[in-house]
Order: structure tokens, then sequence, then C-alpha cells
């Protein structure tokens, strides 16, 4: 029986059981060596794997950072974002047993942009249940994130919680929801980190705002349709500011942990979501998390994840780590061209990705 911040559950033939709501989810695992893959299973190890040396691989991961080639442009055309350093590089890893591995410039905060509409939807599906996917979809897009046609198309009904679209119905049902949802939602976030400094930034915000048209054509449509309850005002200022928060590699992959973790905060034994609904927005992450190139990135990478304009990527491999990435460059789909690359590596080299 494993514990984590009071948190147990056990591993038995790959299946996590959590004694405290006593249910099971059942991840893929790998066959041993010599092995078919369906011909024999072997326990999953959770977090606990001293066979993998993290500190050796964070050495290889600096090495092959200087056989990327990082092209791409950054976010230029929200401006706050065109001034960022395009060279930054920073990682960060946190096993489910709090075990930190990092590089590069991990403690220095950016705008995480859409990594936080994973965020917004786990509150959204927390106090919503599944009523959620009455307004909002489940399925990729296979179009741009900012996409008016399809969501014209589909009369006003998104494909799904991490495209503009979706994040714009998830931020106007915590208007709803919460009386005071920007600060509540962020003292959300802040629990989550083990940081109470999180915040928003007002300039990116207002840069956002500047630049937001297609996001106010997006929400004007959603509300011809029916599909918004509040002000569209108010809805696209929660939406600006819930894209503007800032945070570092290490408290990224920190505030993600919930998700490696059937849904718990190891920081503070607090359940944010079920180990249903976290299994859900894993799968949502796996199947919509990049946009127009959510299936390349499962093929390459094979971990749930989530990008950002802003440079960042998290991923997610449940019941072992949440990992964070920042690399401003963006390749022509919107993602880190250089995060991408090393995410990828580190599925390769370790072998731990969920398939």
């Amino acid at each position: 029986m494993h514990s984590v911040q009071g948190l147990k559950f056990a591993v038995i033939d790959g299946i996590i059981f959590d004694e405290a709501v006593f249910t099971a989810t059942e991840f893929p695992v790998a066959a041993a060596p010599g092995q078919r893959k369906n011909a024999a299973r072997v326990p999953l190890k959770i977090g606990y794997d001293g066979a993998m040396d993290y500190q050796n691989l964070i050495a290889e991961i600096a090495n092959t950072l200087r056989d990327v080639d990082d092209q791409g442009e950054v976010a230029s055309y929200i401006p706050e974002l065109g001034r960022v350093d395009p060279d930054k590089f920073g990682f960060h890893l946190v096993t489910v047993d709090q075990k930190h591995h990092g590089m590069g410039v991990e403690d220095e905060r950016f705008s995480i942009q859409s990594i936080a509409k994973v965020l917004s939807l786990a509150v959204a599906f927390r106090l919503e249940d599944d009523r959620l996917w009455r307004r909002v979809g489940v399925e990729p897009s296979g179009s741009p994130f900012n996409s008016l046609v399809q969501l014209e198309y589909e009369n006003g009904i998104p494909r799904n919680p991490l495209i503009n679209a979706g994040a714009l119905v998830v931020c106007d049902i915590l208007v709803s929801r919460l009386a005071d949802p920007k600060a509540e939602f962020i003292e959300i976030v802040r629990r989550l980190c083990g940081d109470p400094a999180i915040d928003y930034c007002p300039r990116i915000a207002s840069s956002e705002q500047q630049a937001g048209y297609r996001n106010a054509a997006l929400v004007n449509l959603m509300k011809a349709y029916g599909n918004i309850e509040n002000d569209v005002e108010s809805v696209l200022d929660f939406y600006f500011n819930l894209c503007s928060i800032e945070m570092s590699c290490r408290e990224l992959a920190r505030a993600f942990q919930f998700l490696a973790t059937g849904g718990v905060n190891p920081l503070t034994g607090e359940r944010v979501v079920s180990v249903s609904k976290s299994k859900r927005i894993n799968a949502i992450m796996l199947l919509c998390g990049f946009y127009d190139e959510a299936g390349e990135f499962a093929f390459k990478v094979g971990l749930p994840g989530k990008s950002g304009v802003g440079g960042g990527i998290i991923a997610v491999h449940p019941g072992n780590y949440s990992v964070a990435v920042w690399s401003p460059r963006l390749n022509a789909r919107g993602n880190s061209s250089r995060g991408m690359r090393i995410l990828e590596f580190l599925t390769t080299r370790t072998q731990s990705s969920i398939f």
C-alpha cells in the first residue's frame, strides 16, 4: 500500500485501488523484456521506481537540447508574449512521491495561457458533473483552436473544452456558479501549487483583450445560439484573466499532480476531482490538448498533455509523474517546438508513455 499525504492506494496487476473511494482505474502496462505485449502483465510502478535515474536523464536532456533545432516564432499576435526571450528553456518533473527534477529556468514564471483551461475544466466538471457535456463536447476538433466555421456548423456547441470556444463555455459556467469567479478560481490554483503568490497578470490580460477580436466573435456566436448565459463582457474578462496566469515549470508541474494521483492534491490531501473525473480529464487532454496536432503528440509522446501559446507544455503520466516544459518558440500549429521534441525524448528514453 502506497501513501501520499494520507491518500492510500495499492497497485495490483497494474490497477490503482484508491482506498478513499473504493474504485479502480487501470492503466496500460508494458510487457516484460522479451515478452509479447499481451503475453503477460507486470505491476505498474507508481513513482517509486528505483531504477529510474532522473538526474542522469536530466543530463541527457541537456545534451539533447544542443542538437534540437529550435525553429518557430513567439506568439507575437499577443503583444506581451511577443516580448518574451525566445531562447528561454525550463523543465521540471515531479513524481507522485514528490521527488523533483529540473533544469534551465525552471523557477522563472511565464504566461501559461491555454494550459489554464484544464484547471478551469476541472473546477467546472466538479461543479456540473455530466451536465457539462450538454454544452460542450469531448471530440478532437481537427481544426484551428479558434475556428468560427466549425462552431457555426455545430450550432454553437464547441467540440471540446480545450479549444477557445469550449473554454469560453467553461468560463461562462464558472461565472454563473462562483460568487466571485476570479478570486475563487485563483485560490484554487494557489492551493494546487502550494504557493499563495500565484496570480493573474493584468498586463497580459489587457494585451489579450486588445487582440481578442476572434474570441469576442466566438462568444457572441455562442450567445446567439443560446450557449452563453452571462453577459459576454463578463465571460471574456474571466477568460482573458484565466489565460494570463503566470507560473514556473516547477509550479505548473506541481499544480497538475492531482491528475497523476487519481484526483487528489498530494500537497494537501484534498480531493480535487473524483478518480473517474481525473481519468476523463486526462482522456480529454490526450485527445484534444494540442488542437489539430493532438494526434501527433499522442503518437510521438504518448501522454495526456496541454500546450499554451506562451510556449509551455504540461504532460501527465498517471500514477507516475507530471512534467512541465517551457520554450517560447512555437511551431506552425501553435505548440512549443522544442518542448514537443524534449517530451518525445523523455518518454522514448524512459519508455514511460501510457501505451
